[in-house]
C-alpha cells in the first residue's frame, strides 16, 4: 500500500518556475500578435480575389477568395481562443 503512495505524483505548472518564463510568455504573445497581421492580410487578400473572380465571372478564383476568407477567419477564432482551449484541455486531463 506504501508504493502505491510513493507513486503518486503532481503535476502544477508554473512557468515562474524555470528561468526564462516571463520571456517564453512575451514570445508567445508576440507570435500570436504577428499570427493575428498575417490573418488579416489573408483575409482582406481573399476578399480582394473573391470580389474580382465574382466581377470577372471567374469561379475558380472566386472559391479561392472564399477559401481564403473562412481559412483565416477560422485561424483568427483558434488564435484568440488558443488559451482558452489549451487551458480546457488541460483542465479536463487533470479531472482523469
Amino acid at each position: 500500500m506504501n508504493t502505491l503512495l510513493y507513486a503518486q505524483v503532481r503535476l502544477n505548472p508554473d512557468p515562474d518556475k524555470l528561468p526564462g518564463g516571463n520571456v517564453l510568455g512575451a514570445l508567445t504573445d508576440g507570435l500570436a500578435g504577428f499570427a493575428l497581421i498575417f490573418c488579416l492580410i489573408a483575409l482582406v487578400a481573399g476578399a480582394g480575389m473573391w470580389a474580382l473572380g465574382s466581377n470577372s465571372n471567374n469561379y475558380n478564383q472566386t472559391m479561392v477568395g472564399k477559401r481564403a476568407v473562412v481559412i483565416a477567419a477560422i485561424a483568427a477564432l483558434l488564435i484568440g481562443g488558443a488559451a482558452a482551449i489549451i487551458n480546457f484541455a488541460f483542465s479536463s486531463g487533470k479531472a482523469i
